[in-house]
């Protein structure tokens, strides 16, 4: 090997160990076949730290976080489960979880976005309207969605879903991340703390119409 090979390996092996210490977690763990989340220990932007492995056991890689309709959120008449990294630890690092929605008749889940992943989802039962607005445009796209079909929301868009049917319609929504994040329009305008001048300034929704639908949305979380 030539010596300007050799020292420029030197170097490369020099400073390996110290790269390996400035790189993110999410890099360190792709040379990790998976990575439980502690969630004893702070979350970061690169996911939470690994529980370590002596204490993995198959019990983490299942979840019945799904199994059955989750909480009903009014007043939008959907129940809603979810299965993230905060409810499926072993999701943490991977890309990936999902979440149901039983929307009951009449019920509908509200024009709301997922920061942070794209959504899939999946008709199990009944027939829905899901459609999203593109940020670019302001073009609507809608469709009817039946038993055993999908419809994708691209990532951070404005979408909603609301049954068509008389019975209860069942899908289930994978995403992009394990933990999409979620901002509903209603609670993040009228469940929040801006005052009702600023959602007067800013939507030209009259005052007492404003008072109104804060008093019937907040103040709230974002359901989880």
């Amino acid at each position: 090997m030539a010596p300007k090979a050799t020292t420029m390996l030197h170097l490369l092996l020099f400073a390996v160990p110290f790269l390996s210490q400035l790189l993110p977690f999410s890099s360190l763990a792709l040379t990790q076949d998976f990575c439980v989340a502690n969630l004893h220990l702070p979350d970061t932007p690169s996911g939470y730290p690994c529980k370590p492995k002596a204490l993995v056991t198959a019990d983490d890689f299942h979840s019945s976080a799904l199994a059955q309709p989750g909480p009903t959120v009014a007043p939008f008449n959907t129940s809603l489960a979810s299965a993230n990294v905060n409810q499926y630890p072993a999701l943490n690092g991977l890309g990936i979880s999902a979440t149901r929605v039983d929307i009951h008749p009449g019920g509908v889940v509200p024009l709301h976005s997922h920061p942070e992943a794209s959504e899939l989802l999946f008709v199990l039962e009944g027939n829905l309207s899901a459609g999203f607005v593109s940020a670019g445009t302001n073009v609507a796209y809608v469709k009817t969605v039946g038993k055993g079909e999908m419809f994708v929301f691209p990532q951070g868009l404005l979408h909603f879903q609301y049954n068509l049917g008389n019975t209860t319609a069942v899908a289930f929504a994978a995403y992009s991340s394990p933990n999409p994040a979620l901002q509903i329009a209603d609670y993040a305008m009228f469940g929040s703390s801006l005052t009702v001048d600023v959602v007067n300034k800013v939507t030209f929704i009259k005052k007492e119409e404003i008072m109104s639908l804060k008093r019937f949305f907040g103040p709230s979380a974002v359901p989880s």
